[in-house]
């Protein structure tokens, strides 16, 4: 009898492990199921770099540029993802005998920050993925797209007019207070669309300089121009994207050349 017991007592605890084992592997698995899926964090050019690229290498690297990659586009990029990792990564860690990007002390390179070095030195070691383009924001109101646009004109125009909107003297003209961009809201519309090469004056202080165009959304470009306008002393109008989308199917205006010599010296 004592044998038989034991051997029941045995059988019983191989059930009983059986059933929680069978229980615990339902759970796992259950929480497998309903676990979201783990989120790629790789950068991806359209999220992560072109954004850099816009910012901090756009004065050279454009589509206007005939000497040096317009890295603005996805394709000229991944060619020459190499090139680039070694002269913004390599060359800056003094570990590749070409001149480090952006040039040194030029006003992109002291913009240009260690976790951007990083995040583009990782997006190509991953593969250098083109990613997604984020999609459209719904109806916003003013001061929601006052916001965006100030972060979008912290990453891409403070480079070049400062995040006072100041500008450089000889070199950028100065977005606060500027009689130029008040004085005509399309023009300035189109300005950012496609650019604009060629002598201009503002506020009384003459600029020859290209401002290359960039791959932004339209509204993309409502928005940072809605924060300009509202921002620097500035005439406080708002832009639409349906403003943005009408003169992007018009031709270029002549802003983007030399106007005609009453608006200028």
């Amino acid at each position: 009898m004592r044998l038989i017991w034991q051997c029941l007592s045995v059988s019983l605890g191989s059930i009983v492990l059986a059933l929680a084992l069978s229980q615990s592997t339902t759970a796992i698995g259950q929480e497998s199921q309903t676990a979201p899926p783990a989120t790629d964090q790789s950068p991806t050019y359209l999220r992560d770099i072109q954004p850099i690229f816009m910012g901090n290498c756009s004065r050279c690297h454009n589509q206007q540029s005939r000497f040096v990659y317009n890295w603005l586009d996805y394709k000229t990029a991944y060619a020459d993802r190499w090139e680039i990792r070694r002269r913004l990564w390599d060359s800056w860690k003094g570990s590749y005998y070409k001149e480090a990007m952006p040039i040194a002390n030029s006003p992109e390179s002291l913009a240009l920050t260690d976790e951007e070095r990083a995040t583009i030195r990782n997006w190509v070691n991953n593969g250098s993925p083109r990613g997604m383009t984020p999609p459209p924001d719904g109806p916003k109101s003013k001061a929601e797209r006052i916001a965006i646009g100030r972060r979008l004109f912290t990453s891409i125009c403070a480079a070049c007019h400062q995040p006072t909107g100041l500008g450089r003297p000889n070199m950028f003209p100065p977005l606060a207070g500027s009689d130029y961009l008040n004085a005509d809201k399309n023009r300035a519309i189109q300005v950012v669309i496609f650019g604009r090469q060629g002598a201009v004056v503002v506020n009384g202080m003459k600029f020859n300089n290209n401002m290359p165009s960039f791959p932004l959304t339209d509204q993309d470009i409502a928005n940072v121009l809605t924060f300009v306008y509202n921002s620097f002393g500035n005439s406080g109008l708002e832009v639409s994207p349906e403003e943005v989308k009408i003169l992007r199917s018009q031709p270029p205006a002549p802003s983007r050349t030399p106007a005609p010599k009453s608006m200028f010296e």
